[in-house]
């Protein structure tokens, strides 16, 4: 059985981005393990001349690297992702990979119409980045508007065409992660130039910026 890391990308305690991992670990428990992480609690990235990662992070890098696939849910604030999924991902590349050639599937839940469309589109452009590498599944978002409303009291999606079309995007990400098995010929290439990365690199001042 696979297992998959879901990252929570709120720190809110009511978020319904969570309740949409909760729901996909109760719907999918017969076939994959799913194991939600948070993000609240980890302080906003800071750059340190020792390169400090705080142990929040690195506890996530390591079941992240653990696992087979990674999900992300995240919310839209002002058409993008909240600062603290940012910073999350800014801990995870700062030092390590976890996610280079991760396989991720990326979900979202807003209290809106739009259901996280721009704010998956920033995520997706910050997984691609050099810092971090992961292999996102193309065309695959789940946009799940309305989410106030969007779940009954047992934490089930009321709206069958969704939870149809998040089944079939969930099959999807299986096979996709066989398929990316499959295609990590630069791997090692892409850790050794990641590893050796500076983050400041080209300043003579040594200062931290």
């Amino acid at each position: 059985m696979k297992k998959y890391i879901a990252i929570v990308g709120s720190n809110s305690k009511l978020s319904t981005n969570r309740r949409l991992l909760e729901y996909m670990k109760k719907r999918y428990k017969d076939d994959v393990e799913i194991e939600l992480v948070e993000v609240a609690g980890l302080p906003i990235f800071k750059k340190t001349v020792e390169m400090t990662v705080p142990q929040q992070a690195k506890d996530m890098a390591e079941k992240i690297t653990a696992a087979d696939g990674v999900i992300i849910a995240t919310p839209e604030y002002d058409h993008a992702i909240p600062a603290i999924l940012s910073s999350a991902l800014a801990w995870l590349s700062y030092g390590i990979q976890p996610l280079l050639d991760k396989p991720v599937l990326i979900t979202g839940a807003s209290f809106g119409n739009l259901g996280a469309s721009r704010a998956q589109a920033q995520l997706r452009q910050i997984l691609d980045s050099p810092e971090i590498k992961a292999r996102v599944m193309p065309s695959s978002e789940f946009l799940l508007s309305n989410s106030l409303k969007a779940f009954n009291n047992d934490g089930f999606l009321i709206d069958e065409t969704q939870a149809k079309w998040l089944d079939s995007l969930f099959v999807d990400f299986d096979e996709f992660i066989d398929i990316s098995a499959q295609l990590n010929h630069t791997h090692d290439d892409d850790a050794a130039k990641m590893s050796s990365f500076s983050w400041d690199e080209g300043s003579n001042s040594g200062e931290v910026k």
